[in-house]
């Protein structure tokens, strides 16, 4: 069941900021909430259109960075690499210091943003394999199927890493769907799983691009054919392993699974962003006298980092800080073309990442070696899989000029609430079984006075953490084997239940757990009443 818009007189020019109230008022949504959130909404905006057909309506950006940390660009306090482009959007919009992506890894924050669901409440929505099918099924109401509904056109390029197809296994000869187009995108234009799994090919709409029928594609676990692989054939490679990417080889580098044939499908690590960019810019132009949502899913800055020629040696951090680099590029691409066509001041674009940073994911890169001051999570611990503040704190900001004050805010604001935001950003009810776990957090990202962010979160990793205020509760599962992975900031702990007082200890170096006894059971408890209500959204 797809959203049902609500159609109000609109009234005056006023900046949207200050009309938010009225759309909100006619939402039945409000009966659910406390009435100090009523107050709240009450105070903080005067009255807006609706949008129909009104030219007020914004274009959406959304810009997903993939292992991007908290210090990983310039605004954010990073010295060693430039981000001019990032830091431009800082600088015109709301840069904000307690932005979260809801999960530690890369599936579970892409499945959340798109359903305002927790990634825990659906089973298989770990890091998805090469052949997985798909997570979000037609009839979820999605970010994408919100906005498709109030009339914009809908476009995702690049990164998915939600599944392709019907079970038991994506048909890669012939139609993938369900995908994008089954919950709300008008088209897709992706790298299917991530660049460090097979297969190494482009999925445009429902199928495999430049797939030749007479070298089909095959994609599984086992080695089929004798292939060389990263093990038997290691002095080939040009980027080495470190851990686990040692099966088929592709463009000189060890990938995780085995796939054949294909051939003429198959991309250059060094091209993906130029092919990102292009087909957004394609995508943005052909569609610029039309509202639109385009996620634009960045593949940078994950394993293998091998950015394009003419970013290699742009830092001192060897091809991390260089796809960082790239990254930065790929905004100034899209910012640019928003400028060459007139809709800067019509956009609202929001950046953010997946997850926090990681070195040694699996290559040798320099990640390790040539770090140097570095500090990819900022002044938080830990990073990429962990549930501590580096691993879901992230940047995060959101440009509208005219519309939002340039800034900084303090709000907590995550990924998981883009879907319930832009649903009040369009003046659309949410049925009440959808976005489970999706804020309406509208007034905080677009900086409204006396706004408020969310009042607890879950963070979701190796393991769940709470956060209540400046408090934060986490529950580690039991040690297994020790991770070969080189994690940031990594501190080493002598139990599974540990309780921090953000406001003091930004870093977690203090567990006050044995100090605090009556927080610890209380907020153990308001966990696992999250974890069993099925749901959070007021």
């Amino acid at each position: 069941m797809l959203p049902i818009s609500i159609k109000t007189k609109a009234v005056g020019p006023t900046p949207f900021r200050h009309r938010f109230l009225k759309s909100m008022l006619l939402s039945p949504v409000l009966a659910l909430l406390a009435t100090a959130a009523a107050a709240f909404v009450l105070q903080t905006a005067r009255s807006r259109p609706t949008f129909g057909a009104s030219a007020e309506r914004p274009n959406v950006i959304l810009i997903l960075a993939d292992d991007l940390g908290y210090g990983d660009v310039g605004c954010y306090g990073a010295a060693d690499v430039k981000t001019p482009h990032i830091n431009r959007l800082a600088r015109e919009g709301l840069r904000f210091t307690s932005g979260y992506c809801s999960a530690s890894t890369c599936t579970p924050t892409r499945f959340s943003l798109l359903t305002g669901k927790y990634a825990f409440r659906q089973k298989g929505t770990g890091i998805a394999p090469p052949n997985a099918t798909a997570l979000i099924q037609p009839g979820t109401t999605t970010l994408a199927s919100i906005l498709k509904s109030a009339g914009y056109q809908t476009a995702v390029v690049g990164k998915w890493h939600l599944g392709l197809g019907a079970k038991p296994q994506p048909d890669w000869n012939g139609l993938l769907q369900p995908g994008p187009l089954e919950i709300g995108f008008d088209y897709c234009f992706l790298l299917p799983t991530t660049n460090d799994r097979v297969p190494s090919v482009y999925v445009e709409n429902h199928r495999v691009r430049n797939l030749d029928p007479a070298d089909p594609l095959w994609v599984g676990r086992k080695n089929p054919n004798g292939q060389p692989t990263g093990i038997t054939h290691r002095d080939t490679l040009r980027m080495n392993w470190s851990h686990g990417h040692h099966d088929t080889i592709h463009n000189g580098i060890g990938r995780i699974g085995f796939f054949t044939g294909g051939h003429k499908a198959r991309w250059r690590d060094e091209d993906l962003a130029d092919a990102w960019v292009a087909r957004s810019v394609g995508w943005i132009e052909k569609n610029k006298d039309k509202p639109f949502f385009l996620f634009f899913s960045s593949h940078d800055i994950h394993v293998p980092r091998m950015p394009h020629e003419r970013f290699q040696g742009q830092t001192k951090l060897g091809f991390r800080g260089d796809a960082i680099v790239e990254l930065d590029w790929c905004v100034g691409q899209l910012l640019d073309t928003l400028d060459r066509l007139d809709l800067t001041k019509k956009t609202l674009v929001v950046f953010c990442s997946d997850n926090g940073p990681v070195l040694d994911d699996g290559y040798q890169d320099g990640a390790v070696t040539q770090l140097g001051q570095h500090k990819p999570a900022g002044p938080y611990r830990g990073g990429k899989y962990t549930i501590y503040e580096g691993g879901t704190r992230t940047p995060f900001i959101c440009r509208w000029p005219g519309e939002i004050k340039p800034g900084v805010s303090d709000k907590l604001v995550c990924t998981i609430d883009l879907a319930a935001s832009m649903a009040a950003l369009t003046g659309q009810t949410l049925p009440e079984n959808a976005c489970p776990d999706s804020f309406n957090v509208l007034p905080a990202l677009l900086g409204a006075e006396n706004a408020h962010g969310r009042d607890h979160l879950i963070e979701e990793g190796r393991g769940l953490a709470l956060r209540i205020g400046d408090w934060k509760i986490m529950q580690h599962p039991r040690r297994k084997k020790k991770s070969k992975r080189k994690q940031v900031n990594a501190q080493q702990r002598d139990t599974n239940v540990e309780l921090f007082h953000l406001a003091d200890d930004p870093g977690e170096t203090k567990n006050v757990a044995r100090q605090h006894p009556a927080r610890v059971a209380a907020m153990q408890a308001k966990l696992q009443a999250l974890q069993a209500a099925g749901r959070s959204r007021p």
